[in-house]
């Protein structure tokens, strides 16, 4: 044993740094064997680091939301003159933030986009599959704008409008509440508008079989309908492997139900391959009905998912996907 006053290099055999650490954590600490204690701490660090890595990394989805707002406040600070006079204020930054997502789509998930040339020149209503997080929507609209100069608008939940700091980045791209209202004169004026009609129920509650949960929802056919404008089906694959959430606990589905917030806790992270398929156009017809369209739609969807997601969903099969060198095909 080493005296107080002793230097840990002292002697014939030098202690490591290691050892010498210990050693003055033990006599700061009073504690005997405390190599003990901390190699068993070290133990469950090496256990659990996996299980709080899954956790955590959804987290990056945040941050990079948060980086996106950061620089759209730097790039307003900038245009300050501009924004008085200019009708495309914006245009720079969505450029911008296009850029920022589609590299995280393509080095994270060696994400491909397939089917564009089904989306219309026209007005058009985007209706796709929901999954954990709403990474795959973005990765989409980045990837459009990139390569057809086609920028696409979102509907989102309410409590997305009451996100601390989320108001300039819901304002650049024009993101909607979703009164039908709106959506018709938008669609009528000729953008393309982009909504899940699950919502965040689908998001939450969804699981590994890329079950549609819409609901009585049919609102989004009556605006098809009344703006005369075709709906165009969208689904992402291996979007559910990439996050994952709890949504299976029943109490948590019962607790969203009271209360309409996604507490459900998500994880994963991973990168598996992601493939957004945009599938066949489902054209205006005047005689139509919404519930008849709506029914049309899901029918549509899930032959998407179907062609393109081998089910039940595997996180594993999933990541080898994402490092297999040739493209799926559409």
């Amino acid at each position: 044993m080493i005296g107080g006053n002793e230097s840990c290099a002292a002697g014939p055999m030098p202690m490591s740094y290691l050892t010498c650490l210990t050693y003055i954590l033990g006599e700061w600490t009073g504690v005997e064997h405390i190599e003990d204690y901390l190699s068993y701490a070290v133990y469950l660090l090496w256990v659990l680091f996996p299980l709080v890595a899954v956790f955590l990394l959804p987290g990056v989805i945040v941050i990079l939301f948060y980086t996106s707002i950061l620089l759209l406040h730097i790039y307003k600070r900038k245009n300050e003159l501009k924004e008085a006079y200019s009708n495309d204020f914006w245009d720079g930054a969505k450029q911008m933030l296009a850029t920022l997502w589609d590299g995280h789509g393509r080095i994270w998930h060696g994400y491909e986009l397939h089917g564009a040339e089904n989306i219309p020149e026209g007005p058009g209503l985007v209706v796709f599959y929901h999954g954990a997080t709403p990474a795959d929507c973005v990765y989409f609209m980045a990837r459009l704008l990139i390569q057809k100069k086609r920028y696409c608008h979102v509907v989102a939940d309410h409590f997305v409008f009451r996100l601390p700091g989320f108001k300039i980045l819901l304002d650049a791209h024009g993101v909607m509440h979703g009164p039908k209202e709106e959506c018709v004169n938008a669609l009528k004026k000729g953008s393309l508008i982009a909504i899940a009609p699950g919502g965040v129920r689908e998001a939450l509650f969804s699981d590994e079989m890329y079950t549609i949960i819409w609901g009585n929802r049919k609102g989004f056919a009556q605006v098809a309908i009344d703006a005369k404008v075709p709906i165009i089906p969208m689904f992402t694959q291996n979007v559910r492997e990439g996050v994952r959430t709890l949504g299976g606990i029943k109490i948590l589905r019962s607790l969203y139900e009271r209360i309409r917030l996604p507490i459900v806790p998500v994880y994963g992270g991973f990168p598996v391959k992601l493939r957004t398929f945009i599938g066949e156009p489902i054209p205006y017809e005047p005689n139509v009905t919404a519930e008849e369209l709506t029914a049309k739609t899901k029918a549509a969807l899930q032959a998407l998912i179907e062609k393109h997601q081998k089910l039940p969903g595997n996180i594993f099969r999933a990541l080898m996907e994402r490092f297999q060198t040739q493209k799926k095909e559409d």
